[in-house]
């Protein structure tokens, strides 16, 4: 694929009939209408794509209030996508805000987000409405995936596996850690990326591979390393994950043992997720090997996240989560072991759950620590 070319994924995502799927959820919050001023939330409900927009959720219609840079925009992508709104278009803040609260006129109490307004636009709105916290409802329905969303995720997926087969074997060739991650973002955009999912972590070293969210820099990469490289791709709004770990030239002995020892944890952190499991059951999985084995103050975060119009969003994979995986959830597991002196290693794929397990998303190798030379493991 060139670059610049545009990736086409099929099939569509089913968007119709998501505003009555929330509208199903109302009695149970206490609310009679919904006011939706998320973007990601916004844009999972009407597929409208604008960095200004609110969407009041009412019983019998929807109203999406925008400004006058995306009056034709909104009017073709809720067109494209099938969703039935009215579109009132203010030209200032003043003037959107009225037009918001009088789409509410004569509906009582109704749920706000409250987790991603300011507090200065809750009070604002609540002056005029009456107000009631319904964080989750939206988040709720997002985290199961249609095909349409898990096509979109496995073709981010799939960009940045190509990346990754490409500028891997370069890794020894004297690059900076800023240098790979250029390299990976711009061949991500070649073959049909929208662009990366986050900035692309490349952490070389015993000091730099020890944090595992180092921010790439002029490090030269050296024999000896060890490298995390912890990519992904956008596309069509919908993000992959990956994370990759190797070993510039031979090898040492503890990190051969190391790197074993993270991908047999890793393995079974994927042989733990399934419908109905929980969360914290996936977390404990790949911590409990760890603490087995004497490195459990290596394990520095969480095991995984969901994934999808975020990069990281319900349901959490960590020791306190109340989460049940459910079909359709796209999660991460990412254990990693980290030490200053030593640096670290981190394994990762992107999966989506199933009724008997799960299907893995990211198809990168992961049985070596050490290319360009042969694999030693």
């Amino acid at each position: 694929m060139q670059p610049g070319s545009a990736l086409v994924v099929e099939p569509s995502i089913r968007y119709a009939g998501r505003p009555d799927r929330v509208r199903g959820h109302l009695d149970s919050h206490g609310v009679e209408a919904l006011a939706v001023t998320d973007l990601t939330n916004v844009r999972w409900l009407t597929g409208f794509t604008g960095s200004n927009g609110s969407v009041a959720l009412l019983p019998d219609r929807l109203v999406l209030v925008t400004d006058g840079r995306y009056r034709d925009r909104a009017a073709d992508e809720l067109a494209a996508v099938g969703v039935e709104a009215e579109i009132v278009i203010g030209f200032n803040q003043s003037d959107q805000h009225d037009a918001f609260v009088a789409a509410f006129a004569g509906v009582g109490k109704i749920g706000a987000e409250a987790r991603s307004l300011t507090y200065a636009r809750w009070c604002t709105l609540g002056a005029e409405l009456t107000l009631v916290a319904a964080d989750g409802l939206l988040e709720n329905e997002r985290r199961v995936k249609d095909s349409g969303e898990i096509a979109r995720i496995s073709a981010a997926c799939m960009c940045a596996d190509a990346a990754l087969a490409e500028v891997a074997p370069q890794l020894a060739d004297g690059l900076t850690e800023a240098d790979v991650r250029r390299e990976l973002e711009y061949r991500m955009r070649c073959h049909g990326a929208d662009g990366p999912s986050y900035d692309t972590i490349v952490a070389s070293g015993p000091d730099h591979s020890a944090r595992p969210h180092h921010h790439a820099g002029n490090r030269r990469i050296v024999k000896g390393d060890t490298v995390v490289i912890d990519v992904g791709a956008m596309v069509d709004g919908y993000h992959s994950d990956m994370t990759r770990s190797y070993v510039i030239g031979d090898p040492t002995a503890e990190q051969r043992h190391l790197y074993a020892l993270l991908l047999e944890i890793q393995l079974a952190g994927l042989a733990a997720v399934t419908a109905g499991a929980t969360a914290r059951s996936v977390d404990a999985a790949c911590r409990s090997m760890a603490i087995a084995n004497g490195y459990g103050d290596w394990f520095l975060h969480s095991t995984g996240h969901g994934v999808g119009l975020l990069i990281h969003e319900d349901p959490f994979e960590s020791p306190t989560s109340t989460a049940e995986l459910r079909v359709g959830d796209v999660v991460t597991v990412e254990p990693g072991l980290y030490r200053v002196g030593f640096g670290g290693f981190r394994i990762e794929d992107l999966v989506v759950v199933t009724e008997t397990g799960c299907r893995i998303l990211t198809a990168s190798p992961k049985d070596t620590p050490c290319p360009p030379s042969p694999p030693t493991i």
